[in-house]
């Protein structure tokens, strides 16, 4: 993460300073005052303090850039990421900020608005040659003890952030199946986690046939990822974080059409998400043990892809009609949970880019989950916590029939077109058995097409501030 951050007790000498103003046009930082922002002219502008509005001012002798943060009595932590998000936009071209906008809220959260500009800062294109001008350096204006406690950990969660977003965003041909787990494996080892790669030949071994299934019309071999951390004393707790990981997704023999593969790389952010997530815990330190699992492939069309009305096993026997080969992410993960539950944890979480059906219903700005309650509603929480809010669908359980086969255990789509969150949701609780799980779907909210709040544009890394906030919370 390129965004510096440090902390000095004064703003006295910054050449520019963001101040959060409320709805009332007040400023809301310490050391500034009405002469310096001209409530008059704001409103001239017509700048009326909404949340992540901004307005350039000039006073005494420094560059003022005002940033609104709303009603100062419903200002929220979103709010104020969104208003910090904002404030490093607007000041994209200034090489250091010196901003007191985390003083609006009360007691001040210097953690917020550092997350909130390290994630809206970040860029996936560079020219080392020819740079965008762009913020490097963020002085926040407060006690350095107090401070810098307070912004590490949210650091932390926003590299994490950035790291799903580069891993989402990179060219499908740059990043299949055997790098990605490779690169994965790598800041696992730096990291000091445990790492396990499962390639095609232990795949096979273990009786993965849903996830061998789906890569078989690809040049390119699958691979299942494992990190795990654990804490230095007695874990208190055992989480275990699987991802659907499809580098790239045609849709194999149902064949996506062009404009819907356009953004297809982005399939894999389920795996992204749950990857970068473990990585961070080292320097959280929780006293739960995390393992993350990731199936990783790419679903191609060939002569040796699997075909409507194909049947598949998974590593517990169970088999598989498969009606549409574009519904692969459910089987690929079906056998990653049965992996991920071997170990027994107290409760499993997947989370991936999976049905159209989570845009339809939610939109771009709100994922979907589904699952056993207490999982759910943590799912929920820390998602509310991290700004990536999730809302539960219900595991509706007389659509189950929708799934049976005439020739296997289960298909892997329904008989209509109808609920398909839900019904993909019912296929994979076949595969946790009466354990703790939740499903989450971000099919929308992972990769937009424009930026906006801490958001950016192409893939926005949903997810891993939820799983590192669930993890964290659970001990």
């Amino acid at each position: 993460m390129s965004l510096e951050f440090s902390v000095v007790p004064s703003s006295e000498g910054a050449e520019v300073l963001a101040i959060g103003v409320d709805a009332d046009l007040e400023p809301v930082g310490p050391g500034v005052g009405s002469a310096e922002v001209d409530a008059a002219f704001l409103r001239a502008t017509g700048f009326r303090g909404k949340v992540g509005e901004t307005q350039w001012l000039s006073g005494s002798g420094r560059a003022l850039l005002v940033v609104g943060v709303g009603p100062r009595s419903a200002l929220s932590t979103d709010d104020l990421r969104k208003a910090a998000a904002a404030a490093a936009r607007a000041a994209a071209a200034v090489p250091t900020l010196v901003t007191t906008l985390h003083h609006a809220a009360a007691p001040p959260d210097p953690a917020t608005v550092a997350e909130g500009m390290a994630l809206a800062t970040y860029r996936y294109r560079s020219d080392p040659e020819h740079p965008a001008p762009r913020l490097a350096k963020v002085v926040l204006v407060g006690t350095p003890e107090e401070t810098d406690a307070k912004v590490a950990p949210a650091l932390v969660r926003a590299a994490a952030t950035l790291r799903t977003r580069d891993w989402v965003n990179r060219p499908p041909g740059q990043l299949r199946p055997r790098r990605f787990a490779e690169e994965a494996a790598e800041a696992g080892a730096a990291a000091g986690l445990e790492v396990e790669i499962w390639d095609e030949e232990r795949i096979a071994a273990e009786g993965l046939g849903c996830l061998a299934g789906v890569a078989a019309g690809s040049s390119e071999p699958p691979r299942l990822v494992r990190l795990t951390y654990r804490p230095a004393g007695v874990a208190t707790g055992h989480l275990a974080l699987v991802g659907k990981g499809i580098t790239f997704d045609s849709g194999g023999l149902s064949l996506k059409p062009a404009a819907s593969m356009e953004t297809m790389k982005s399939d894999m952010g389920g795996a992204a998400a749950v990857l970068s997530a473990v990585l961070a815990l080292p320097a959280l330190a929780p006293t739960v043990r995390v393992d993350a699992w990731a199936a990783i492939a790419e679903n191609m069309p060939s002569g040796e892809a699997i075909r409507p009305g194909d049947v598949l096993t998974a590593k517990d026997g169970t088999t598989v009609e498969v009606l549409n080969t574009d519904a692969e992410g459910r089987l690929v993960l079906a056998d990653a949970l049965l992996v991920a539950a071997e170990a027994n944890p107290d409760v499993i979480v997947d989370i991936a880019t999976l049905t159209g059906g989570q845009r339809i219903a939610l939109g771009s700005a709100v994922a979907g989950v589904l699952g056993t309650d207490d999982a759910v509603a943590a799912v929920i929480a820390a998602g509310a916590l991290a700004g990536e809010p999730a809302w539960r669908l219900p595991l509706w359980q007389p659509y189950r029939s929708k799934l049976d086969s005439d020739v296997a255990d289960l298909r892997n789509v329904s008989t209509d077109n109808g609920a398909s969150t839900i019904m993909a949701a019912l296929f994979l609780e076949r595969f946790v058995g009466e354990r703790a799980w939740a499903h989450l779907d971000i099919a929308a909210p992972s990769f937009v097409d424009k930026a906006t709040g801490w958001l950016s544009k192409g893939a926005t890394g949903w997810g891993t501030r939820t799983l590192i906030e669930l993890v964290t919370a659970w001990g």
